[in-house]
Formats: C-alpha cells, structure tokens, sequence
C-alpha cells in the first residue's frame, strides 16, 4: 500500500479504537458481546479483509503492515480483534495458501467484506498445541466426503458462516501427513456448535466446541481439491506462522496500553500525601514495563520484516510469540501491582487486561511449544537425542 494512504489507515483505525472502542470496554466485557454497530463500523473500514489481497476485495496488507496495524487494535479490549482475526488469519490464510482459484474466487471476497465470518477448526480435545495428533477424520464416500468428529475452542464457532475444518483423511499416514482441509458452510446436517464457553476473559470474543456427525460435503469442498488432499497440516502450519507475528503484534498494542494506564495512574494517585510516580520502587516498575513493551515492538517488526522476505516464517514467529506473551503477561502483572487494591477491582481496566493477557500464553501454541520448536529449528538432529 501507498505509503501516504497506509498512514492514513493507520490514524482511522487509532481514532476508531481510541474513541468509539475504549469507551465500550467494560460493557463489552460485562455482556460478553461486541456491539452490532462496532461490527458494522469494522466492515466499512475494511478490518475484515486488511490481510487479504486487493484482487479479492481485501487492502493486501504485508506483514510489516498488519505488524503496525496490530499495535493500534492491540491498545483495547483483544474481542475487538477476534471478530475480524479469523478472517484476516488462520482461516482467510487457509484459503489463500491452498484454496483454488474457484475457490478463492467464491469465498474471499465474501470474506474481506465480513458478510462471511469464517472459523479455523483445528484444535481437539487431545490435539492442542500439536495438531499432528488430530483424530477428525474424513473419507469419501461416492463424490462426497464424509466427516466425523470434534474441534475444541473454536474462535467465532456461535457465528460462524463457513468452517475450516481439518480431518484425517488418510489414516495411514504419518501424524504429519494424510490431513486435509475442507470448507464446511454453518448450517450443514450434522455440524453442531456447541453454546458458547465461559471464559477467564477476552470476553466478547466468542469460542465453542464444533461437532461432526456425518457431515456430508461436496467434492468440492476439499480446500484445493485433487491438489490439497493429504497437505492439510502443511496447510495449517502455514497458517499459524502468519497468526504467530499477527497476534504478536497485538499484544504489543496492549502493553503500550498498560504502560498508559500505569503511568496515568502513577501520575494522580496520592499516598503518604505524595504521587506514587515519586516513588521509586513504582517508578522501577513502569521502567521495566516500558522497556519490554519497546523490546516488544522491535521483535515483532523484525520478525514481519523476515516473514515478508521469506527468509525467518518458522522460528522468527515463535521467538515473537514466546516473548510477546511472556512480555505482556509481565506488563500486565506491573499494572496491577502499580494500581494496588485498585488493580485488583472489577471495572479497572488494568484488572481486565490482566485476564485478558493470560490466554496469550496458551493460544497459538502455548510458550513451552514454542521453546520447543525454537531449539529443535536450531539443535537439528541434536534435539532429537
């Protein structure tokens, strides 16, 4: 993108967020809902599709732009991005790097626009972190796929339009292998998404176990057809590199908040009738918050600069992942701490970001996951003893 018309992106969505999203804050995550007029603002301004080519409708932004896109829908509640992340992510991407050109053609458009809200399911109750253990399976059965089985914590399950669904579709193959992908429409016999889970926080952003009882679905819908039978892992894995640097970036966006929160907070709030910020233990506090949130930031522009010249989209995603998580769930155990009992309050904004931060450990491979595709990528053979 131009780098004038990016800019001018970048100040829309920072007013968006600013003005319209951080006042809705704790209703969002006293309802755990995302307003209907936020989604409908999202879908004008393009947020649904900023990952996505413009030859299908989306503003094709490289890594390096979502990076900076990210830090600005990072600085509010993490729901807001959820909404459209699916789109942009792990499931527009499924499309994008194995779908056909028909199948592109019928599904991104849609897609980048945010009339179809897509959901990536591949996590199972016993396939997590490490997707090559996935028992969903599929077979053939005439010009038909059959599938059967269960994905878990599946983003946007509640309202989801379209899933991407990852089965076995060759039972004989190594874990990694004999996985496919295939584009199964909300509403199709035997597809059941369970009512929405009750979680810690990120509320307003909804999950759900999906289930699978003899779905049928066309030839079709096998996600690259002839070509993409048996690449599905490839697929996913793909996939979830690009959501690695993306939610990254996000988490940067949210330790720049708590840092602005800590030091509004530092800056008015009195005892022993001086400003905490004049003490300096308070202020070593905010210190360190400050610098990993700058180290933050540097590691994920470092790491979408390699992704965009494809020479790092393996360990540069998860030494980002790893350190961003780590990074903001420190920031965010700061902010509490600067706060005192304030923190710890119902409707602080700091108490919120504190539930919000845990998941980021966990999803998009946990951080001992991530430990551990890092020191295999550079012990070889070695790590394998």
């Amino acid at each position: 993108m131009d780098a004038a018309d990016f800019s001018a992106v970048l100040s829309e969505v920072r007013r968006f967020v600013r003005d319209r999203v951080v006042p809705l804050e704790a209703e969002i995550d006293e309802k755990d809902e995302m307003p209907a007029d936020i989604r409908e603002a999202a879908k004008k301004m393009g947020l649904f599709g900023f990952a996505l080519p413009e030859e299908y409708g989306g503003l094709g932004l490289s890594m390096y732009e979502e990076a900076q896109l990210m830090f600005e829908l990072g600085y509010t509640t993490p729901s807001l991005r959820s909404m459209f992340g699916t789109n942009n992510g792990i499931a527009g991407h499924v499309l994008m790097v194995g779908g056909t050109e028909e199948q592109k053609a019928h599904w991104l458009p849609r897609i980048a626009s945010g009339d179809v809200l897509a959901s990536f399911a591949l996590t199972e109750p016993e396939a997590g972190s490490d997707p090559s253990t996935l028992t969903t399976k599929a077979h053939l059965d005439g010009d038909e796929w059959v599938i059967n089985g269960a994905k878990r914590y599946i983003t946007n399950a509640p309202l989801a339009d379209v899933f991407m669904v990852f089965a076995r579709t060759d039972p004989d193959a190594p874990r990694t292998r004999g996985i496919s992908t295939f584009l199964v429409p909300a509403g199709t016999p035997g597809l059941t998404v369970a009512p929405k889970d009750h979680k810690m926080g990120q509320l307003g952003a909804w999950t759900a176990d999906v289930f699978f009882d003899d779905v049928r679905v066309p030839a079709s819908a096998l996600v690259g057809r002839d070509a993409g039978l048996n690449r599905g892992f490839g697929t996913a894995m793909g996939c979830i590199a690009h959501g690695r640097v993306h939610i990254s970036a996000l988490m940067v966006g949210m330790a720049e908040r708590l840092v602005d929160e800590s030091v509004g907070y530092a800056s008015t709030r009195k005892q022993s009738g001086k400003l905490i910020g004049s003490f300096q233990l308070v202020q070593g506090l905010i210190a360190d918050s400050q610098t990993d949130y700058y180290a933050g930031r540097a590691t994920v522009l470092e790491a979408a600069r390699a992704f965009d010249a494809g020479t790092d989209t393996k360990i540069g995603p998860s030494c980002t992942k790893y350190f961003a998580s780590e990074m903001v769930w420190r920031v965010a155990d700061r902010a509490v701490q600067v706060h005192g009992g304030a923190g710890y309050m119902r409707g602080v904004a700091v108490e919120r970001f504190y539930r919000d931060a845990r998941l980021f450990r966990i999803y998009e491979g946990t951080s001992q996951i991530q430990q551990v595709i890092i020191a295999k990528a550079l012990l070889g053979e070695a790590a394998r003893g």
